[in-house]
């Protein structure tokens, strides 16, 4: 099949025309325009009768198409091929069809709709019309009314008229209302003037002025402002609800606005979608003078609330806290937890041996010089498969506040007493912390496997601080352990199961995560990490919380042995990645919903903490302020800088060392925090001479250098008491040494020399004692001391000597004085000083 067959060429071919296009400037272009058409394909001729016979089949209802004549139909072209394109023909035609359909059913609807609005607008202008009818036939009465009434009342002033006149005169008064009946051309020509005149100036109804504004009428001030489009727009949109049968004014909407302790007015504007300018205008009304951007206090706000018609909610700044408020669980969410055992006891009783004892490991070995200086957290897996967590706490003197935070956040109290040293005095603290948290307690008399141990003098000094047990009657439990030996061990932890099973502890760990921070740290390469007993509830990883002024999300949970776990339950101890900051020890974890939360809560206690530390700060007077200024006039301060590992320590040195000191002297701690020396605390230290002390932790490389060249000096420590002990020693280099006076003799005035250059010089026997050139003297006379002072030259003969012997005679003179006279009392003395020590 050639390519011209059945076809015509696309061309120009008369079917095109020339449009002219205009550009800017001034220029133009006639562009050739063509009329295209579609290629289609035109069978040959012979099978023209066979394509018009199939296609009216195949558009037929239900019949199949009939096999096409191959004699009548182009060549190459298959049977398939051919019923394939009279069947596609025949489905067009059918789509043409109903596209025309709808089409036109469209347009009917247009039509329809259109129809219908014209008939709504032609309705209104006609009622609008009427309306105005009447509202001219009313106002032409009204008019004639008046008039008749002014008519009446002249009529009544003038005289009264003559016989002759008839009654029916005053009649032509209605004809001359209505001049326009009588001449059609002069009605006309007035509409056509009011038409003219009104399409100069604005509508009297408030609408747009429409028609030409001419130069007068713009002269005059009939041209003036008008009203906008949106004004327009409003009140055709009014005009349109009333004839609808809508209701004009809306009703009005009240709210329940939120009104903190403070807000600014644009902002309770906002809260009860009122207007500025009104809120503005109703505190004026009250006397307050205030602008958009100032802020006015509850009260007022909430007589502006009041004012408009809204509901006033009293939020405060603590409302954030609300999420995190405890509910009560049901008896039915409850299971039966783990119990949590705080040991406790004096330095060096044994407690972390008998921990090791029970764990089988071995803590002591690394501890700094054999005692815990931490709080350390453990879960212990019993033979019979009782899960117990412990608590180690330290003993010594400096770690108060642990101790009381492992009483607080425990269950039972295992008070560990060794047999021979019996009850001590942080054996004593301990005691009185159980008691203060109101737990049951269990005594482990230790060291019983010693050859001086003394169990029943441990139970007998007991008795005096209220502690009776079971051996003497009473309803704490006892036992006897070797943490060295393994004796009473599973004693101890059958005590431990009995206590626990009576107090029946239960938790529920289907909510919320609640738990104790137990201890702190920054570490280097992790962060932030704390130490949290889960209390209630079951910590996740990704779990978002909030904890003290420090908030964070699990990043990863490790457990006592240094192994990752996905989730802990209650009474469970682990290590929890991921936090912001590093809270303080002792704060509360607590899970909440969303990151949002957890930042709005840790920013409102960092805020509320600062405003505290600020109020106590403004509470101090000027008076008290000078008085304080004046009385550390005299007090000598050591300032130092505190750096630990852990945040329970940094707080046990702080204390330790706010102990230190007296009236003359004392330790000033400049600040204290957790983590490595850096170079900003190098130059706190250099600004104020302080030194700094790293517990457990050291001065990175920069601010080993920065510390080098600004002479600050840094002092590393493992032990607290080494601490204490140096700090102390320090303290005591700055108080004032202790000056003590040695008599050492006497001289009698026998005679007294004028010698020309020397002046006075006493002629003395030494009665007792030595005279020396170097000491002091003092001058009696009647046994009053009338001059203290020191020698200015002391001879024996002729010779300057340095001392000189009992019995033997010297000349002496006073250095700066004259005045002595024979009879006179000289007594010599040294003065020597003694360094004192703090206590």
């Amino acid at each position: 099949m050639s390519d011209t067959d059945g076809k015509k060429p696309l061309g120009l071919g008369g079917k095109g025309g020339q449009v002219k296009q205009s550009f800017s400037h001034g220029r133009t272009k006639s562009v050739v325009v063509e009329k295209k058409r579609k290629r289609v394909v035109v069978p040959k001729p012979g099978a023209a009768g066979g394509t018009s016979g199939a296609a009216p089949a195949s558009s037929g209802q239900g019949k199949s198409a009939p096999r096409p004549d191959t004699s009548r139909r182009p060549a190459g072209i298959s049977d398939a091929e051919m019923e394939r394109r009279l069947k596609a023909l025949a489905a067009a035609r059918a789509r043409e069809v109903e596209e025309s359909a709808a089409r036109e059913a469209d347009e009917r609807a247009r039509e329809e709709e259109r129809q219908r609005r014209r008939d709504e607008a032609e309705a209104r202008e006609r009622e609008e019309r009427e309306r105005e009818a009447a509202l001219r036939a009313k106002e032409a009465e009204d008019a004639r009314v008046a008039a008749e009434a002014e008519a009446a009342k002249a009529r009544k002033a003038e005289p009264a008229p003559a016989p002759a006149a008839s009654p029916a005169e005053p009649a032509p008064a209605p004809d001359r209302a209505r001049p326009a009946a009588a001449d059609p051309r002069k009605s006309a020509k007035r509409a056509d003037d009011d038409r003219q005149s009104r399409s100069a100036k604005p509508r009297e109804d408030g609408g747009r002025r429409s028609g030409k504004l001419t130069l007068k009428d713009a002269l005059s001030g009939d041209g003036g402002r008008q009203r906008s489009m949106a004004a327009i727009k409003r009140k055709q949109e009014r005009a349109r609800q009333k004839a609808m049968g809508q209701s004009q004014s809306r009703e009005k909407v009240v709210r329940d606005v939120k009104l903190p302790e403070a807000i600014a007015v644009q902002e309770l504007a906002n809260r009860m979608a009122e207007r500025v300018a009104d809120v503005v205008k109703a505190l004026m009304k009250m006397g307050v003078m205030a602008t958009m951007n100032q802020t006015i206090d509850a009260d007022t706000a909430e007589l502006v609330i009041d004012e408009f018609g809204h509901r006033v909610v009293r939020v405060s700044d603590s409302d954030v806290e609300q999420v995190i408020e405890q509910v009560a669980d049901t008896p039915e969410d409850l299971k039966s937890r783990p119990p949590i055992i705080t040991i406790m006891g004096h330095v060096d009783h044994g407690k972390t041996s008998l921990l090791d004892a029970i764990r089988n490991a071995n803590v002591v070995s690394g501890e700094a010089g054999g005692i815990t200086q931490h709080i350390g957290a453990y879960q212990v897996t019993t033979e019979s498969g009782a899960v117990l967590s412990f608590l180690d706490t330290p003993g010594h003197a400096a770690f108060t506040s642990m101790r009381a935070r492992g009483a607080n956040v425990t269950d039972i109290v295992v008070l560990v007493v060794a047999a021979d040293d019996s009850v001590m005095p942080q054996t004593i603290e301990a005691i009185n912390h159980a008691k203060a948290a109101k737990v049951p307690m269990i005594v482990a008399i230790n060291k019983c496997d010693k050859p001086d141990a003394d169990a029943n003098k441990v139970r007998t000094e007991l008795l005096q601080h209220e502690v009776v047990v079971e051996a003497m009657s009473g309803d704490v439990q006892d036992v006897e352990v070797s943490a060295k030996t393994g004796q009473g061990l599973d004693e101890l932890l059958e005590a431990i199961a009995l206590q626990a099973e009576i107090l029946e502890l239960q938790a529920n760990p289907d909510r919320a995560a609640m738990g104790a921070v137990i201890e702190a740290q920054l570490d280097v390469g992790r962060g932030p990490v704390a130490t949290v007993l889960v209390q209630n509830g079951t910590l996740r990883q990704g779990d978002i919380f909030v904890v003290g002024e420090q908030w964070g999300k699990v990043r990863a949970l490790m457990n006592d042995q240094g192994e990752r776990v996905k989730e802990a339950g209650p009474s469970v101890p682990v290590e929890v990645l991921g936090l912001n900051g590093t809270p303080e020890a002792g704060d509360v974890l607590n899970v909440v919903d969303t990151e949002a939360q957890a930042r709005e809560i840790a920013e409102y206690r960092a805020k509320a903490a600062k405003d505290k530390r600020a109020a106590a700060g403004a509470a101090t007077t000027l008076e008290q302020m000078m008085a304080k200024a004046k009385a550390d006039q005299d007090v000598a301060e050591l300032p130092v800088l505190v750096k630990a590992d852990v945040q329970g320590s940094a707080e046990a040195i702080v204390q330790a060392l706010e102990k230190i000191g007296n009236d003359e002297v004392r330790v000033r701690v400049l600040h204290y925090g957790v983590g490595a020396i850096s170079d900003t605390d190098v130059g706190l230290a250099e600004a104020s001479g302080a030194s700094i002390i790293g517990f457990n932790v050291r001065a990175n490389a920069s601010a080993r250098n920065s510390a080098n060249q600004k002479g600050v000096e840094l002092r590393y420590y493992s032990i607290i008491y080494d601490l204490v002990d140096d700090i102390k020693a320090a303290a005591s280099g700055l108080l004032s040494a202790e000056v003590r006076e040695n008599f050492i003799g006497y001289a009698q005035i026998r005679e007294v020399f004028k010698v020309s250059g020397v002046g006075k010089v006493a002629g003395c026997l030494v009665t007792e004692g030595v005279a020396r050139r170097s000491a002091g003297v003092r001058l009696l006379r009647d046994n009053v001391v009338i001059h203290e002072g020191t020698l200015k030259t002391l001879k024996r003969f002729k010779d300057e000597v340095k001392e000189v012997q009992s019995g033997q005679e010297c000349g002496m003179a006073f250095e700066n004085y004259d005045d002595i006279r024979p009879g006179d009392v000289i007594e010599i003395f040294e003065r020597e000083e003694i360094e004192r020590q703090l206590s």
